[in-house]
């Protein structure tokens, strides 16, 4: 298909879907592929789904869109849903995770400037991943992703993930107010930290004055086996953003903030034109009455477990497999050499998967996914695994 008059920025597959349904998408010939990865794990209850669809058809045919000038009634509803389910007081509302990630940036700094700090530093993590913004991209820990667009924003102390002593070392450095970090690291490689270690940041945080905020972009709305994954360690953020499987397509992030935090931002710091809006706050209602009434939260922490143990099973005689790591429906397959023509191998099987830093298959399944498919995606990820790193 030409796309000429398309910026270059993908290295787009030779397919295109006009229609999906659950798990499935489909071409405009009608040949199903098994979608793994969500749209990158923004569609975790599929495809087409009837609560999600007449939930924005519904809205669509009353209003689609006001000005943030005006009270918004499902956002007010939507803010109300988060706010029971994730225990913090107050939600922003925005387009996208990379809008959600701003907003926590500048909740810190406004936190800084009220603690007189001119000078304001966020602690990151190597091989992080917060957005493409200019901001976002700066706090994000991969040079790749910042190539070419220097100068980067200041204020960012990179360390390495999963090291609390590397971040007890800057201590005493009084012009660190906050700590960004992803609960695990999606685009870093399905990285999971140590058991405690969202705790100890806990901690670091309120023993230093600073702001914790988490990164619940990928990792949020289910995707881990909880609302959030911080809540598997048992602690509350001074900032959580969202956005990706909030709205199952349809564009929506939040930036959620506690009580050191909720009343930092007042009229005139910040805004947006399209953020919350009715059509985006109706299907971000019916995600979470969605996952709620069918009780998909604990069916994706038991399924989750039995995937981990299915795909260990089936990958344990591989020697150039490294390690499986997942929690929940997000999982890892690191492999000890570069995989990226897996996603055009598994395409041609009919499975849709990712690779993320260079050697490790990511699997974002919908939350849908059939026994059958699940089978499938097994039954084919091994074979191709197999024919790629054991060759005849």
């Amino acid at each position: 298909m030409a796309q000429d008059h398309l910026m270059n920025t993908y290295a787009r597959l030779p397919v295109s879907f006009h229609s999906g349904k659950g798990a499935l998408l489909y071409d405009a010939k009608g040949q199903a592929y098994l979608d793994a990865v969500s749209g990158i794990a923004v569609c975790s209850l599929g495809h087409a789904h009837p609560e999600i669809s007449n939930a924005i058809c519904e809205q669509s045919q009353q209003l689609i869109h006001t000005s943030n000038l005006y009270n918004i009634e499902k956002q007010t509803q939507l803010a109300d849903a988060l706010i029971e389910r994730s225990h913090l007081e107050k939600v922003f509302f925005c387009n996208s995770g990379a809008e959600a990630n701003e907003t926590a940036i500048k909740i810190a700094r406004k936190f800084a400037h009220q603690k007189k700090i001119s000078h304001p530093k966020i602690i990151v993590m190597e091989n992080s991943f917060h957005g493409r913004t200019l901001a976002t991209l700066s706090a994000t820990g991969n040079p790749k992703v910042q190539e070419g667009f220097a100068p980067l924003v200041e204020g960012f102390v990179r360390v390495p993930f999963n090291d609390i002593d590397a971040i007890t070392a800057l201590n005493d450095d009084q012009e660190i107010v906050a700590i960004l970090v992803e609960p695990i690291q999606g685009e870093g490689g399905v990285n999971i930290p140590d058991k405690g270690y969202l705790r100890s940041l806990r901690a670091i945080c309120d023993q230093n004055d600073w702001l914790l905020m988490i990164d619940e972009i990928q990792t949020g709305i289910g995707r881990t086996g909880e609302w959030f994954a911080h809540q598997h360690e048992g602690i509350l953020p001074d900032v959580m953003t969202l956005a990706k499987a909030l709205g199952n397509g349809v564009p929506i992030g939040a930036c959620l903030a506690g009580n050191k935090t909720a009343g930092l931002l007042v009229p005139g710091n910040h805004g947006t034109t399209f953020g919350g809006n009715p059509l985006a706050c109706a299907a971000g209602l019916a995600v979470l009455k969605t996952l709620t009434y069918h009780d998909y939260i604990a069916y994706i922490a038991d399924r989750g477990e039995l995937l981990l143990d299915r795909l260990n099973q089936a990958l344990s005689s591989f020697d150039a497999v490294v390690s499986i790591r997942g929690q929940g429906y997000m999982i890892g397959i690191e492999l000890d050499r570069p995989c990226v023509e897996l996603v055009k191998l598994a395409l041609e099987q009919h499975l849709l998967i990712n690779v993320t830093q260079g050697n490790t298959i990511r699997l974002l399944p919908p939350f849908v996914m059939s026994n059958d498919q699940t089978d499938q995606l097994i039954d084919t990820l091994s074979s191709l695994i197999q024919s790629f790193t054991q060759p005849n």
